[in-house]
């Protein structure tokens, strides 16, 4: 997994609430096999026309000053429905590493943090802020420095947030579940030298 320390990038702002994991990646987009590849298929429905294939163009990630964003601001309850997992696959690979939010779906949210995004909750006035900026000066860039853990902009911002320390390691040292455990190769190792042969055979039926 991609550690995550700093990310100075363009900010798109989804002005909705309630934004469910099916609008985020629609279920007939799931028969992969692979865990790539799911970017183009992000927001589907709200990207393309009715045919599937032409840009919607008042889609806020289909404006040409959004094009490359690597910061999604939204409303309350972001990733709400399915638990499906594939829905920050989708946001990864399209090239989202930061979420901000009033609030996340429970599921959703220790999702991202498997997949290398980071979720900032934030009150909801600072995040009504935050779209404003995004929406009247389209183009506007904000630094994620998560071992400080602020938020800042070139205009002066500065906003600091909050997040689970062991979560904050794992993130900056690029650490999902296996790479965690990876850490303690050392005593693994060590365990399984040391204990009884007896103890790792296998019965017969």
């Amino acid at each position: 997994m991609q550690p995550f320390t700093t990310l100075t990038g363009i900010a798109a702002p989804i002005d909705r609430a309630n934004v469910d994991t099916d609008q985020i990646i629609p279920k007939q987009f799931l028969k992969r096999i692979e865990r790539t590849g799911f970017g183009q298929f992000l927001f589907f429905d709200w990207r393309y026309e009715a045919d599937g294939i032409t840009p919607n163009p008042e889609f806020i990630l289909n404006r040409p000053a959004y094009q490359g964003a690597s910061i999604l601001i939204a409303e309350r309850n972001f990733g709400s429905g399915s638990s499906r997992e594939h829905a920050p696959w989708a946001l990864e690979d399209f090239g989202f590493r930061c979420i901000i939010a009033p609030s996340f779906a429970d599921i959703f949210f220790n999702n991202c943090f498997q997949n290398g995004i980071l979720p900032i909750v934030l009150p909801e006035e600072v995040v009504a802020d935050l779209i404003k900026k995004a929406q009247e000066k389209p183009g506007t860039q904000f630094t994620i420095d998560l071992p400080n853990q602020v938020i800042t902009d070139a205009e002066g911002c500065t906003i600091t947030f909050e997040i689970d320390p062991f979560r904050k390691h794992r993130l900056v040292n690029g650490l999902d579940d296996i790479g965690t455990t990876l850490q303690n190769e050392p005593d693994i190792t060590a365990f399984e030298q040391t204990r009884p042969a007896w103890s790792s055979r296998v019965k017969a039926a």
